[in-house]
């Protein structure tokens, strides 16, 4: 185990000094080309910044992932690495979501179209034999078929990729939040000797970190600050969205990971999940489409309540980590279902607590005003 170890951690190593390289280089081929974020009055930023850092990702994650195989293979470690076609499978689907996430960042593409690609890339994979096929007792469900599971993976995928896409409104959120997420996904296959998953995600990781250095400490005024873009985002979430189906489906010769591996999962990622469903019923609730944009996500809200940005970031990384320690002390002792309800009541005492304090600012809970208002 020693030895794969440091492939994890070359891996991680490697993939973060490619980020260190990449993004500076970007970050000039943004200005030179004039691709910039620009401010509007949704947006936190005020001013533009560059917008495709995230093209690093993929990239900087497959060049440690290649590197860290090829020692693997020469050195001939103890045991056996193998590579299946839920893999090749999925990196076919992830160039497609990377690609259609470059395509926007450079050309600009409507939200629906985006969608379109989000289901074909998703949908690839449970016709590979991958699909969510156990609940796990969550609203007394347990093992479910294929005609069912099938759909509800692409849904569950299409999902999570935008909710990452979408919570990514200030500097640090999307990314921190994913590295807190993908940490743990690390630990749960490495603790199931799924190394193969191990090395890619610590690939994943370790651009990550770079990225987080030029985005949250990056300045404006110095030149070096720049934005993941949708390329960024949308590899994160589909990467994310992947990686909890492969988790939480049932597969005791293949894996063997703890109990009611879809809470676990979930909970990893339970903070933009959760954002998302609330969006969803604040839009529907005001009589909005639900791919209009908004100023109602979490982020948006804990600083009309007063918080800085920074602040902000603190805050929700701070809850994120809550929810996976209150929900890993728990899984062993209430059923999946339970677990879920005190979620969400947490969830919603929450955002009672901003509301207050946003009215105590004399702001609006809710922003449903066109973006021309500068509230």
């Amino acid at each position: 185990m020693n030895r794969y170890l440091l492939y994890i951690l070359g891996s991680f190593l490697v993939s973060g000094a490619c980020g260190a390289v990449f993004i500076p280089l970007i970050n000039r081929f943004c200005k030179k080309r004039n691709l910039y974020d620009l401010p509007n009055a949704r947006k936190i930023h005020k001013t533009g910044i560059p917008r495709l850092g995230g093209i690093s990702f993929l990239p900087s994650m497959i060049a440690a992932f290649l590197l860290a195989m090829s020692v693997f293979n020469t050195v001939g470690a103890n045991g056996q690495i193998t590579i299946s076609l839920w893999s090749c499978l999925f990196f076919v689907s992830l160039v497609i979501i990377y690609s259609i996430g470059f395509i926007d960042d450079v050309l600009g593409l409507n939200a629906k179209t985006k969608f379109v690609f989000q289901i074909l890339a998703a949908s690839i994979l449970p016709f590979s034999g991958l699909y969510i096929n156990d609940l796990y007792g969550l609203f007394g469900v347990h093992e479910i078929p294929f005609w069912i599971g099938a759909p509800f993976t692409v849904l569950t995928i299409v999902f999570i990729n935008n909710a990452i896409n979408l919570i990514d409104g200030i500097d640090g959120l999307s990314a921190g939040l994913s590295l807190i997420a993908l940490s743990g996904f690390l630990v749960y296959f490495m603790s199931g000797g799924i190394w193969v998953y191990s090395i890619l995600i610590a690939g994943l990781m370790g651009v990550i970190t770079a990225f987080l250095y030029f985005n949250v400490f990056g300045k404006t005024e110095k030149g070096n600050k720049i934005f993941m873009g949708d390329s960024g985002s949308l590899t994160l979430g589909f990467v994310m969205g992947f990686l909890l189906v492969k988790l939480s489906m049932q597969n005791p010769g293949v894996v063997t990971l703890p109990h009611n591996n879809l809470l676990l999962a979930g909970s990893l990622m339970i903070v933009p999940i959760f954002d998302v469903f609330r969006i969803t019923f604040v839009r529907l609730m005001h009589g909005r489409a639900i791919f209009d944009a908004d100023k109602n996500h979490i982020h948006h809200k804990i600083m009309r309540a007063g918080l800085n940005q920074k602040e902000t970031l603190v805050l929700i990384l701070v809850l994120a980590c809550f929810y996976i320690t209150l929900n890993l002390s728990a899984y062993r002792h209430l059923c999946f279902t339970a677990i879920v309800t005190v979620d969400i009541i947490i969830w919603v005492l929450f955002h009672v607590v901003v509301n207050h304090y946003i009215k105590k600012k004399g702001r609006k809970v809710f922003y449903i005003e066109k973006e021309n208002d500068n509230n």
